[in-house]
């Protein structure tokens, strides 16, 4: 009998007379993508977000014929269910049967326990299958690429001086075998008895990696252009069926129905990772303000401010632009199924590399890297889930099945590994830690599980302040508790809070908790909000030159409404003044004629009243950096104008109370045109600048010159000078 359950235990909520004080956040593990990032030991997790225990896994006692190997590149199985494993890099193929492992190529002396030749040969075994004798025949890589058959004695029966790799055999109907060699990308035939070799396809890639055959069609796979190919070895034409995105298709196979499952994948994308989150020292507009968290000072500077209660509403917004987005990891591999009349869908994708592809009764199981992931792909729901994941060998490059057992050949350490039907009896899933933010009250935690008779679940969590669970401030893990009724767990108060839970199967192991999603709940007190920036600065709207924008952001760690009021000062001074409040939006437009010149502060002050009650209410403030209020134009402070002969010699001294000077112009006698000055020092970098100006060839008579002179805010102020030339 299966029951379903909806569990719940934990602390309960705290609880408070003042509840507006406080804000419950609510946080749901229910995908794939949520239990993905805890730490799972013999559980899985699919692709429809459950929890469930995995198949038993036992890796094979080889003995010490794999620790000179680092990858078990190939498994084959032959009619009495004996294994034989390639690997590399000494090319070694090993035969496993009745619990018994003994290599059989390169062959030994009889009376010798050691290797024939203990240096590395960069050998590789990538392919291996039978004849129509079912004799072994051996893909050797290297140097030279050859293909072995393992008789009474080893014999190579091809050698092409084109083929360095053998990445792949396949035999058809009438027993033909078929070669996926490199690096000229030729695809060879053999007659049965591996005679008669001719090239069916040569193809533009440097390797063929992977062959299936089907009805008479042989399909391959190609690296560089990630090419999946159907070719007519009759014929010697072929098309391509499908050009991924990826560099190499590494795995294919056939079903009876002729669909086609391509692996593609690309190892430089799988190394690219989503970009980290940095520490910024870019500096937000304004600072903290750490005076007092009062209101306007009673003792405020008596400055006259007109009413700025009406915003310009119709005044025409430029839009915001966000920042780009950080750069997205191209995803690394995928399995794309083609049906006969040549469809094509992508119906998994992994930002992984991934190496090896078996079928068994409808289901895809998939080996990856770097982690040891075998997935398992139903092709008509796309449902995966992780089967198998190993904590010791990073790639599962090669499997095969056997009865109702699949082994995998794993890499880096090379091993073999059995997986059986029967699942584990227990295992465990600590999920990733639960940020509240800040010291939060962990309350109830509730699991949407199905659990069949003689199966349980266990739950047990615990807490900390820091953002490695492995800490030694953590506290430790809570006395496990078996789900049978609402339960109380001891989790203390703190910011961060991770949970376990044990999965416990039948004593057979044929049935597991099927968990759906984990809720878990925590309160914080009420947060003051923190204003975050806050800027000032002078519209560039030329039609409201005088008015100053003022722009400000704040958040609220309790996701409290917020209500905000503006004050001001001069630079210098301690008070305060009212300018707006009640605001509901971060932003205000200051008309700066309503004040006289100067240097000003503006601080931002947040609330969250609408929130809370007045006891719990909180406020947060940030002040501006110091801006400038300057309606006022440069003056000309000193002008000397001097005639001699034709010529006429200016000095000039130019000033601005509290912005740098912009520009200077002069034209002689109402002339349209006007021509820049620039000063003795050549640049406009100060409140003071001096001119000497001589303006040449002027008709005798009186003339006028007329100055144009402007700060950089563009506050312009004109002055006419007269001059007679005798």
């Amino acid at each position: 009998m299966r029951n379903k359950w909806l569990l719940t235990s934990g602390m309960f909520l705290w609880a408070s007379a003042m509840t507006l004080a406080v804000t419950t956040v609510i946080t749901r593990h229910q995908a794939g993508t949520d239990f993905i990032e805890g730490e799972t030991e013999k559980v899985v997790v699919d692709s429809t977000g459950t929890l469930r225990l995995a198949q038993q896994s036992v890796v094979v006692d080889c003995g010490m014929l794999l620790e000179d190997a680092w990858s078990v590149h190939s498994i084959l199985v032959d009619a009495d269910g004996a294994l034989f494993l390639g690997t590399g890099p000494n090319a070694k193929v090993i035969r496993y049967a009745d619990g018994e492992a003994r290599e059989i190529y390169p062959l030994q002396p009889a009376d010798s326990n050691e290797l024939s030749d203990s240096s590395i040969r960069n050998e590789h075994v990538f392919a291996m299958d039978l004849d129509i004798a079912g004799r072994l025949l051996i893909g050797a890589s290297g140097e030279k690429g050859k293909l072995i058959r393992l008789g009474d004695e080893p014999e190579v029966v091809f050698e092409d001086d084109r083929v360095q790799y053998i990445f792949a055999i396949a035999a058809d109907q009438d027993d033909n075998i078929y070669l996926g060699t490199g690096p000229e990308g030729l695809i060879f035939r053999l007659d049965p008895f591996c005679l008669n070799a001719e090239v069916v396809y040569d193809a533009k890639d440097k390797n063929i990696l992977s062959l299936a055959i089907h009805d008479g069609a042989v399909y391959a796979g190609s690296d560089e252009r990630g090419l999946v190919y159907k070719i007519d070895p009759a014929g010697k034409r072929a098309q391509v069926l499908y050009d991924s995105d990826q560099d190499e298709v590494p795995a294919i196979l056939v079903d009876d129905s002729g669909i086609v499952y391509a692996v593609s994948t690309s190892a430089q994308a799988a190394r690219m990772q989503l970009k980290a989150s940095e520490v910024s020292l870019k500096k937000e507009p304004g600072r903290p303000d750490n005076s007092d968290k009062g209101g306007a000072s009673p003792t405020a500077d008596s400055l006259n401010t007109a009413n700025n209660d009406k915003t310009k509403e119709d005044k025409k917004k430029k839009p915001v632009t966000e920042p780009p987005l950080p750069p997205v990891a191209k995803v690394a591999g995928h399995i794309y199924r083609i049906t006969p009349d040549g469809f094509v869908t992508d119906i998994f994708s992994e930002i992984s590399v991934l190496y090896s592809l078996l079928q068994t009764d409808g289901t895809l199981w998939l080996g990856t890297g770097n982690k040891g992931q075998l997935f398992s792909i139903d092709p008509q729901t796309e449902k995966k889930a992780i089967a198998f994941e190993d904590t010791e060998s990073t790639q599962i490059t090669s499997a095969v099945q056997v009865g109702g057992t699949i082994y995998l050949g794993m890499s880096n350490p090379a091993r073999l590994v059995q997986l059986n039907q029967t699942l584990e009896l227990k295992g465990t899933f600590e999920s990733a830690l639960i940020d509240a933010g800040q010291p939060a009250r962990w309350g109830k935690l509730q699991v949407e599980a199905d659990i069949p008779d003689g199966c349980q679940i266990e739950m047990a969590c615990r807490s900390g302040n820091v953002k490695e669970p492995n800490d030694a401030t953590f506290s430790d893990w809570s006395a496990p508790v078996i789900f049978t009724e609402p339960t109380v767990l001891d989790c203390p108060v703190a910011r961060f809070c991770q949970y376990r839970l044990t999965l416990a199967s039948d004593a057979g192991g044929n049935a597991t908790p099927v968990i759906r999603q984990v809720t878990a709940a925590h309160v914080i007190p009420n947060l003051a909000p923190n204003v975050v920036s806050v800027k000032a600065q002078r519209s560039r709207d030329k039609k409201n030159p005088h008015v100053t924008e003022i722009a400000f952001a704040a958040k609220d760690d309790n996701k409290d409404k917020l209500e905000y009021t503006l004050e001001f000062r001069l630079a210098g001074r301690t008070g305060w003044i009212l300018l707006k409040d009640e605001l509901d939006k971060p932003k205000f437009e200051w008309d700066g004629r309503t004040v006289e010149d100067g240097r000003y502060e503006v601080r931002a002050t947040a609330n969250d009243h609408k929130s809370n009650t007045p006891e719990t209410m909180l406020t947060g403030s940030r002040i501006s950096d110091i801006f400038v209020i300057d309606n006022n134009a440069p003056e000309i402070k000193y002008a000397h104008l001097v005639a001699e002969g034709y010529n006429v010699n200016i000095e000039l001294l130019i000033e601005d109370g509290f912005s740098v000077l912009g520009s200077v112009r002069y034209t002689v006698d109402s002339h349209e045109k006007w021509i820049t000055a620039l000063p003795d020092d050549l640049i406009y970098d100060t409140l003071s600048e001096t001119f000497n100006i001589r303006i040449k060839d002027l008709e005798p008579g009186e003339h006028v010159i007329a100055f144009s002179v402007a700060d950089d805010l563009e506050n312009t102020r004109y002055k006419t000078y007269e001059v007679t030339i005798p």
